[in-house]
């Protein structure tokens, strides 16, 4: 496996929309667990969308029906589509791979990127 790199983060107006990249080169572990996560200063990294070996996809409640995740490549390329952004979605987002982080659980010992800040103001 090989180090994750997250893109396309940046500033966007209430009830805009953007879309998140990570990609990781050499990554060929298609089972393994694969999610977005995010963290606001002051809080807890939290889980925001994920795909789990068996190819089920979760959702953070405040996040369904908004943010779409998906893959491309067996899980190289996974994609985060933030539709409806609110102010509270201002967060550094993070993708991540690996069984630890199964089930959107937030877990150091899974590969992580190094983030890309989103900013939801007017």
């Amino acid at each position: 496996q090989a180090p994750l790199v997250e893109s396309g983060g940046g500033s966007v107006q209430p009830g805009g929309s953007l879309r998140l990249s990570c990609v990781a080169s050499g990554y060929t572990d298609s089972s393994s667990c694969v999610g977005w996560f995010r963290q606001a200063p002051g809080k807890e990294r939290e889980g925001v969308a994920g795909i789990d070996s068996d190819g089920s996809i979760r959702y953070a409640e405040s996040m369904k029906g908004r943010f779409t995740i998906s893959k491309a490549n067996a899980k190289t390329f996974l994609y985060l589509q933030m539709n409806s952004l609110k102010p509270e979605d201002t967060a550094e987002y993070y993708c991540a791979a690996g069984r630890w982080i199964c089930g959107l659980r937030v877990d150091y010992r899974a590969y992580w990127g190094q983030g890309t800040q989103v900013t939801v103001s007017s």
